[in-house]
């Protein structure tokens, strides 16, 4: 449960990072049979998936480091499942925002690319 409520936080912190930047909030947590998205967000006409990452130390790499392939290709159908299901057609990318520790958010635009 402390995972689970740490996890929450960590989205909130990161929510509150994007829209300080202008982001609007679309989405939180969909979830389908590939996998989850913590946010979905608009950035002016562009969708945005956003992956929040927290680790409480940057030891083995840190946040960021622990979107591996495997993650990301979860991410990437998660999104093009979400796309389909609310039948879009709109550019869209992929955001990642890591937390180490107590640090501050690191907001990461597009991190990755649709394969």
């Amino acid at each position: 449960m402390k995972t689970l409520l740490r996890g929450r936080q960590q989205e909130q912190r990161a929510l509150k990072l994007l829209r300080q930047n202008g982001l609007k909030h679309v989405d939180s947590n969909y979830r389908c049979r590939h996998g989850e998205i913590d946010l979905i967000m608009r950035d002016g006409d562009t969708l945005v998936f956003v992956e929040v990452r927290y680790r409480r130390s940057r030891n083995y790499g840190g946040a960021a480091a622990s979107v591996d392939r495997n993650k990301i290709r979860k991410i990437v159908k998660t999104g093009l499942h979400y796309l389909q299901h609310h039948r879009l057609d709109t550019a869209c990318r992929f955001d990642v925002v890591a937390i180490d520790g107590d640090g501050e958010p690191q907001w990461i635009r597009r991190a990755f690319e649709m394969a």
